[in-house]
């Protein structure tokens, strides 16, 4: 795929790479087992959906505004904008967009639950 005329790669790296092959993991088992539908499963289809969707449109999440970006997304991947995708059950999918004059890389971060997802943007109870 491509876009503005560029070939589009999509990378999972970090907490999201540990998440999808343990989800991976979890959905093999369960259909091992003879469980044809679970949260698990629809978890691992939306994320793999989401991700092909990035193939053809990088900017297909929600923009994260730079001022919101965790400083830990920075200092570990040193990003400079951040993406969101809903997926369900509340989990979130980050990612970020780098480019380059031969490539744009759609690199995701996180997939993480909703508790989670508050917690590492610093969103209170109220």
């Amino acid at each position: 795929m491509s876009f503005k005329g560029k070939p589009i790669v999509v990378k999972i790296t970090g907490n999201a790479l540990e998440e999808f092959n343990k989800l991976n993991k979890v959905v093999g088992q369960e259909l091992v087992k003879g469980i044809a539908r679970s949260d698990h499963q629809i978890l691992f289809s939306a994320a793999k959906q989401k991700i092909e969707l990035l193939k053809e449109n990088p900017q297909y999440g929600i923009h994260v505004p730079r001022n919101l970006i965790p400083a830990e997304y920075v200092k570990l991947y040193e990003i400079k904008n951040l993406w969101k995708i809903n997926l369900p059950k509340g989990w979130r999918m980050l990612y970020t967009i780098r480019g380059s004059e031969v490539d744009i890389i759609a690199l995701v971060l996180d997939i993480i639950n909703h508790k989670n997802y508050e917690k590492k943007f610093g969103y209170r109870k109220r």
